[in-house]
Formats: structure tokens, C-alpha cells, sequence
């Protein structure tokens, strides 16, 4: 198996193009539904297996539970900055040093999951609650210094819960962890 398939096992994400209610209705359930879907993905896994890179210089299964936390509470709130302000420019941060922090490296991952249930439902209420044009207000990437709208924002959130489940769910399969 080459890198760029263990890095992106669901492919990269693609910028999405302009979608219908129905699609969008679908993004908001797969939303939803991510946190289960990563509660299963690490279900019956042990201490050794939580602390196993998904590759090879990547992160430990529990870093990648715990990453998912940490960057979806950035995420949600930089929704909310976009429908508040005009154009906010958002705060990064150092996805490295978080992963290297205890709760990252030491929690159990249902801390991170319970967190993402709460965390998902809300984000998706927030998004089901939205009329059309709230859709296209943005925030500003300060690396990119690119406009992410809320379309583009809920696009790439439900596909980096996926792409970080695949993580977990294809090591499993390469490990035998049935």
C-alpha cells in the first residue's frame, strides 16, 4: 500500500460545488451520525491497539479520536464566527502540539466521542436551522487566505470525520482487530 493511501484512505477532499437541499440534507446526517460511526470504529480496542500509529509518523488511534475533538470544536466555532461577523479571519492551531498534549496522548477516546455527540448534534441543528444565503457567509483561512463558506465548511467537516474513521477502521483491517 503507497503513503498517499494510508494518509487518505477516502481520497482528498474536493472542494464541493454548489449542492440541493437534498444533498445537503444528506451532509447534515452524515454529520450527525459521525460520532457512532467513530464510537464503532474504536469498539472492543485495547490500550496497545488505541496507542498503534494508523501508519507509519502518523498518530496513535487515541490521537486521532482525540484530534477529531479538538479540531471540531474549532470548526463549530468558526461557524458560528461566520454568521456573526463579516468575513471573520479564524485562529489555527497547532494540530501537532495538540495531538502531543496528555488528554490527547492518555484519555480514554469516549471522552473525545461523548464530546463529538453533543458536539454534532448541535452543529447540526445549527445547520438544518439556516436559510439558504447563510450558507454562503464565510471566514477567512489565515494560512490559505482563502473564504471558506458554510457550504465549503460543512462539506469538509463530514468528510474529515470520514477520513479519520477510514484511518481507524482500515488499520483495524490490516491488523486482523475484528
Amino acid at each position: 500500500m503507497k503513503l498517499e493511501q494510508f494518509k487518505y484512505p477516502i481520497g482528498a477532499f474536493t472542494a464541493p460545488q454548489k449542492t440541493d437541499e437534498h444533498e445537503r440534507a444528506a451532509l447534515i446526517e452524515a454529520l450527525r451520525q459521525a460520532p457512532a460511526l467513530l464510537k464503532e470504529a474504536v469498539q472492543g480496542l485495547n490500550d496497545q491497539q488505541l496507542d498503534t500509529p494508523y501508519r507509519k509518523g502518523g498518530w496513535t488511534v487515541r490521537q486521532v479520536v482525540s484530534h477529531l475533538a479538538d479540531s471540531h470544536l474549532n470548526g463549530y466555532i468558526r461557524c458560528k464566527l461566520a454568521l456573526t461577523e463579516d468575513v471573520p479571519l479564524i485562529r489555527t492551531f497547532d494540530e501537532q502540539n495538540w495531538a502531543g498534549l496528555t488528554d490527547s496522548l492518555t484519555f480514554a477516546p469516549n471522552l473525545s466521542i461523548e464530546l463529538l455527540e453533543s458536539l454534532h448534534n448541535r452543529w447540526a441543528a445549527l445547520f438544518e436551522a439556516l436559510q439558504e444565503a447563510d450558507y454562503q457567509k464565510a471566514y477567512l483561512h489565515p494560512d490559505s487566505r482563502e473564504e471558506i463558506s458554510l457550504h465549503h465548511a460543512l462539506s469538509l467537516y463530514v468528510w474529515h470525520s470520514k477520513h479519520h474513521i477510514a484511518h481507524i477502521t482500515s488499520l483495524r483491517e490490516r491488523m486482523g482487530w475484528a
